[in-house]
């Protein structure tokens, strides 16, 4: 039966004014494959004539009255790739993708139809109705009622279509969505299909516009000169009145300050620019420590009456670059401490649930992180929620250097959608555009998107991820901060010979490893988790951040990458479908380079030792033992037997030989005269499950989510590395789960299964569940099994 829902009917809406709501719609949606290969199979799309008449949509999906009770039921976000299960490919871009078979080679499963049922209440008829979508992956084109509004060839860039003339208000209204993703946007598992949200508006004739509030505040001292430009459209069939005012609100919601109402006259289909200032006394200024957020809301009335308002969060604080001295935020100077991410996670894909922004940032900050580079594309809205409020600068990106008129949209779109985070401390125009880097071609580009930029947000300037060494025509003759993608033995030089430019490594690092694995592994394809692997264009962490760390002139780097991800299986190919070059796992699972930065990038007591302790096949051969610390020194005790102290140099790690023999191998540290240990031992055999839930209460809304991380210990309680048990997950109460995972680059085990039939096995110790709300509030049982281990169970609340 097709979901019905009536606007005034939804739980999920905020209402801004009488007759504003931004509805989520999200729920309620139908989903089938199409074909690109056989048109009786994409139903009729490229054979039936659609577009000679208005509303035409006869014997297609496309067709209001067109029956879709059969097609499978689904909720957004949906990335309907992570579903689909590996497929061996001889094809380069395939095996990028992480060897799903979406693409040019794949037509029965790379077109994807979408269909959603609403209803609409006649006394709304005079509003306006905008369908807005986050991003859909990929060349998305949306009917409503059977007529065509719009396509939006990004696939990471949102796009919002005004369906007011569409709108039925005596009968039901249906949305329809080709997705169609044969053709790719990068060199790396992108998903598939409408994987973020989805927003039905509803407003008055008399509003303001998608990315019609900038705020931008001016500091002086303790003091802030908040800029507010408010953009005022009016899609009324008359010229009509109104007037603007704005305030600003504390975190609490209580009134700081607020403009005068400033009048404005608007011709049918006019718009116009309000520019207001206000002025905040002591303010608190948005940090790294404290990412302390205002409010500034924008109104527009008329009559006496409220018709349209608008609010955005932002925060107080200064930037700046300097070419000699850093990075300086608020003043402060700050070495930037980044990792490059792109947006998939173990179990789910690119379909992540708002927590999971929110978790991955999390870890991030535990290790010591301070940026993220949303490579190589736009971020989803909730990931730069994420980090404005958890403290997280982010270096923002265009998908493509290219001033065509599609990408100048794209990069438009982008910067009125995010300019006002306060997290956003840079723009970024490319990224690795080899064919024009170097050229005039490539130059004149750049000098438009940064006219666009300076034009839609003077507050900020941008940089360019260039994998070029002490080379300076292209590009980098006008780009005002210059990006290092690797290269990094050319800094030095080039800032030798381009001294006033500011230099960033936008992308470091790139060792290669496996979490838990100490042998190069050719057959499971699998690399050392020490520092110890780097391809040729990349290096080891310690080759790139001795260099940034003691060179004020570097400005930081963004360390390749944050978390493994799918596709770009370096250095291997097939069994291996996903990435090594996350200082976690596509979990979120530490591996020991984790450790290195966290070492170096906090003031945190840090005391890591690797390997494990469980070699049985090793009795009295020689393992190397590696130790991460920012301790002054370290001893290394076996079985209560020193192995003699050492020195720790700044930015470094130490390592031992040590003769294998069971026990315990223990670190005794001091650190400013302050006594560290830990330790590591030989376990048994697993005996146990252990689940250590994120969080345990989560919303009762539908979609908040939690993680739930699996490990293992033996009958003495020890966690045991190496265990490898499969485990079957079951659930009761209103929640589901969503996703499963265990970090391992070759698995080609299901992420998601058929519910009552969830099961993920370990890889070195650990797996992974994530589990998502349902509505109603109550308490969640969540069981871990394995043949032979006594079960794990965590209860959870919803409410």
């Amino acid at each position: 039966m097709n979901k019905k829902i009536f606007l005034f009917g939804l739980l999920f809406f905020f209402v801004l004014s009488n007759a504003q709501k931004k509805i989520n719609f999200d729920e309620g949606w139908k989903f089938h494959f199409g074909n690109a290969a056989n048109p009786d199979k994409d139903f009729n799309y490229s054979t039936a004539t659609i577009f000679s008449k208005s509303g035409s949509a006869a014997k297609t999906a496309i067709n209001p009255k067109f029956a879709d009770s059969t097609w499978t039921s689904i909720n957004l976000p949906h990335d309907w790739a992570v579903e689909l299960p590996f497929e061996n490919s001889p094809s380069f871009d395939v095996e990028s993708h992480g060897y799903k078979p979406v693409g040019g080679y794949y037509p029965e499963t790379s077109i994807g139809w979408y269909r959603k049922h609403f209803l609409a209440d006649k006394k709304d008829a005079n509003d306006r109705f905008q369908i807005q979508f986050d991003g859909i992956f990929r060349n998305a084109s949306i009917w409503v009622n059977g007529f065509y509004v719009g396509n939006n060839f990004s696939g990471y860039v949102g796009q919002s279509y005004d369906i007011t003339d569409y709108i039925n208000f005596d009968k039901e209204n249906v949305i329809v969505v080709r997705v169609d993703a044969t053709q790719y946007e990068g060199w790396f598992y992108e998903g598939a299909g409408i994987y973020r949200h989805v927003w039905l508006n509803q407003y008055n004739n008399l509003h303001i516009p998608e990315g019609g509030l900038f705020v931008h505040p001016q500091v002086s001292g303790k003091n802030a000169l908040v800029n507010i430009e408010t953009i005022v459209e009016n899609r009324n069939l008359k010229a009509s009145n109104c007037v603007v005012y704005s305030y600003i609100t504390d975190r609490n919601g209580k009134v700081i300050a607020k403009t005068s109402e400033q009048k404005l006259s608007l011709a049918v289909n006019g718009k116009s620019t309000i520019k207001q200032k206000l002025n905040l006394n002591n303010a608190r200024f948005w940090s790294l420590e404290d990412p302390y957020l205002y409010k500034a809301f924008s109104v527009v009335k008329q009559n006496g009456n409220i018709v349209y308002q608008t609010k955005t969060r932002f925060g107080v604080r200064t930037v700046r670059f300097d070419a000699n001295e850093g990075f300086f935020l608020n003043g402060k100077h700050i070495k930037i401490q980044g990792t490059n991410n792109h947006q998939d996670h173990a179990g789910i894909g690119s379909a992540l649930p708002d927590y999971m922004q929110y978790y991955r940032i999390k870890l991030l900050k535990k290790m010591g992180s301070n940026a993220y580079r949303a490579s190589h594309n736009a971020p989803t809205p909730e990931l730069l929620e994420a980090c404005d409020s958890l403290g997280m600068l982010v270096l923002d990106e265009q998908r493509l250097l290219n001033s065509s008129p599609e990408y100048i949209a794209q990069f438009e779109r982008l910067i009125k959608r995010d300019r006002n985070h306060p997290s956003v401390f840079l723009w970024s125009i490319g990224n690795e555009e080899g064919w024009i880097q170097k050229t005039e071609t490539g130059k004149k580009i750049a000098q438009t998107l940064l006219a666009k930029q300076n034009e839609l947000d003077p507050s900020r300037t941008s940089t360019y991820a260039a994998d070029m060494g002490n080379e300076f025509n292209g590009v980098n003759e006008v780009i005002p901060i210059r990006g290092f993608n690797y290269r990094q033995f050319a800094v030095a030089d080039y800032h030798r010979d381009h001294p006033n430019q500011p230099l960033l490594g936008t992308e470091m690092g790139s060792t290669v490893t496996t979490r838990g694995i100490y042998e190069k592994d050719s057959i499971r394809a699998y690399v050392p988790d020490q520092d110890i692997t780097a391809p040729w264009w990349a290096s080891k962490a310690e080759d790139w951040w001795k260099l940034s760390a003691e060179n004020k002139y570097w400005l930081g780097g963004f360390v390749w990458t944050g978390f493994d991800y799918r596709g770009e299986p370096t250095p291997y190919k097939w069994p291996n479908v996903n990435s090594h070059f996350g200082l976690m796992d596509v979990c979120g699972f530490p591996k020991n380079i984790y450790y290195y930065y966290q070492s170096w990038w906090t003031n945190e007591d840090v005391l890591h030792i690797s390997p494990h302790w469980n070699w049985p096949d090793k009795i009295g051969k020689s393992i190397d033992v590696w130790v991460n610390t920012n301790a002054d020194d370290v001893e290394l005790f076996l079985n209560g037997k020193s192995l003699g102290k050492k020195i720790m140099q700044r930015n470094s790690h130490l390592q031992w030989e040590v003769t294998y023999e069971p026990g315990t191998l223990e670190a005794v540290a001091y650190k400013k005269g302050k006594r560290l240990t830990t330790k590591i031992e030989t376990t048994g055999q697993a005996s146990k499950i252990f689940v250590s839930p994120d969080k345990t209460t989560m919303l009762a809304d539908g979609k908040d989510a939690t993680v739930i991380n699996v490990s293992f210990v033996d009958k003495d309680g020890k966690e045991v590395p190496d265990a490898d048990n499969m485990i079957s997950f079951t659930i009761s109460g209103d929640a589901k789960i969503i996703g499963v995972g265990n970090g391992d680059p070759s698995s080609h085990e299901a992420d998601k299964c058929v519910d009552g039939m969830w099961q993920r096995s370990a890889f070195n110790g650990k797996c992974q569940v994530i589990i998502q709300a349902g509505k109603t509030a109550g308490s969640i049982k969540l069981e871990a099994k394995a043949n032979g281990l006594i079960s794990g169970k965590i209860d959870l609340v919803t409410k």
